[in-house]
């Protein structure tokens, strides 16, 4: 059932939204060589909590840390570590979001460790822009299909691909709602968008092949060719002026 959201749960929702977005900016400026995901991790959930919030991932399904951080190969979901410790060359996934008076915000961006390849430099760049083409459909009238396609298009253009198995979705008092949004998709099809819809647009997206398998831990999702992997996400309100997007600082 997807929810549409009055403006006043819209407005905790922009602050939820902006909680996420303000611990995102946090964990991204402790990316350094020589930091471990743990001490990143320890970092988000300090903020969120800090704003009289909490952080929506710990504990969700089991889930035991604040924050996903997957580097280099690892598409979503990395369980943050002591043992895991950054270097320079590493591209670091870091998704995250805050729960703020039962309203949830979800963002996620890809980092650069230090020095980055120009191949690794050119992959985020290309995710990253996917997101906006995807926001830039997020309109009253038209459909899921149309957002998929957007980001679908871009990357295939440039030789990535666009991972399957994992899609975008509904956010609200739920961290995951109605209806689901994929990277993928035919424009004029799927759910049409209306005014009060809230969504997650987040393309996931590989330097090699569209393949991934989650590890024995039962989150770690990987790519299976070893190829690396850009992740970048936005919490999005579908208003009557066109998309707004709610984890975003002024």
């Amino acid at each position: 059932m997807i929810v549409l959201k009055t403006s006043r749960e819209l407005s905790l929702m922009r602050k939820a939204g902006k909680i996420s977005q303000k611990a995102l900016r946090l964990a991204g400026e402790a990316v350094e060589p020589g930091v471990s995901t743990w001490e990143i991790d320890k970092i988000i959930r300090q903020y969120i909590e800090s704003e009289g919030a909490t952080p929506n991932f710990l504990g969700y399904g089991g889930f035991p840390a604040s924050a996903c951080i997957s580097v280099n190969n690892v598409v979503i979901h990395g369980i943050p570590s002591k043992s895991t410790i950054l270097k320079k060359g590493d591209i670091v996934g870091i998704d995250t979001g805050a729960c703020y008076e039962g309203f949830n915000g979800d963002n996620a961006w890809t980092f650069a460790c230090g020095e980055i390849s120009e191949e690794a430099r050119a992959l985020l760049e290309a995710t990253e822009k996917s997101l906006y083409l995807g926001i830039e459909q997020a309109v009253p009238g038209r459909r899921v299909g149309d957002i998929g396609h957007a980001v679908q298009e871009y990357v295939e253009a440039r030789k990535y691909s666009v991972v399957r198995e994992f899609v975008g979705h509904g956010v609200g008092a739920k961290l995951h709602e109605d209806p689901s949004v994929p990277n993928y998709g035919t424009p004029g099809r799927g759910v049409r968008l209306l005014p009060g819809m809230t969504i997650a647009i987040e393309p996931m997206v590989n330097l090699g092949k569209p393949g991934v398998k989650i590890l024995d831990d039962g989150w770690t999702t990987v790519t299976r060719d070893g190829s690396l992997s850009a992740h970048f996400e936005h919490t999005v309100a579908i208003t009557p002026d066109g998309p707004v997007i709610l984890t975003q600082l002024d």
